[in-house]
């Protein structure tokens, strides 16, 4: 499984829905594979896929993990 041999530093994870895990299913995931930090992707591209970045952070972070949403065109750097 993901995250059992090494840790995972950041986790990329889609919450859009439909074609993709929902904001529930990552958060699940996120617990399971419990990154230092997890960014929402994958959503709000298409009336298909609207889902709230925040509520997914926020769920997260209630489970003491750290998330981000990142701005299009916002760039993290990582070392």
């Amino acid at each position: 499984m993901i995250g059992e041999i090494d840790k995972i530093d950041v986790l990329l994870i889609p919450i859009g829905g439909n074609y993709t895990m929902d904001i529930d299913d990552a958060v699940r995931a996120v617990s399971l594979i419990q990154p230092e930090l997890a960014i929402p992707m994958h959503y709000n591209t298409f009336d298909l896929i609207r889902a709230n970045p925040q509520e997914f952070v926020d769920k997260i972070t209630a489970n003491g993990f750290a998330g981000k949403v990142l701005k299009p065109g916002e760039e993290l750097q990582f070392s």
